[in-house]
């Protein structure tokens, strides 16, 4: 099954700024293969659920590597069965309706 995920990873107990554990875990996305959209508070990703899943388990273990003591994730995210749908495609369904 398919899944998009909108995530927020926080490392706590490592200071203010937080930038060197997030592009940690953007190389994991990367080096995952799956596509991916990163934003101001979080990233987007979307494929196979046990790829997601496990990549976000990934990038657990390497801030946790990192020495980040403890670690605070949301996510949410959506699966459907109707049809294909891409972050592309929401993205441009709303586009087209705004011009």
């Amino acid at each position: 099954m398919n899944v998009m995920i909108d995530i927020c990873i926080v490392p706590l107990g490592v200071g203010v700024s937080v930038s060197e554990y997030i592009t940690a875990c953007q190389k994991v996305l990367q080096k995952s293969g799956l596509k991916h959209q990163m934003h101001a508070y979080g990233t987007n990703v979307e494929g196979d659920w046990d790829e997601v899943m496990a990549a976000v388990k990934q990038c657990h273990e390497v801030v946790h590597e990192m020495g980040a003591p403890r670690i605070t994730t949301s996510m949410r995210l959506g699966t459907r069965t109707d049809r294909e749908q891409t972050m592309d495609d929401k993205i441009q369904s709303v586009q087209e309706k705004l011009n």
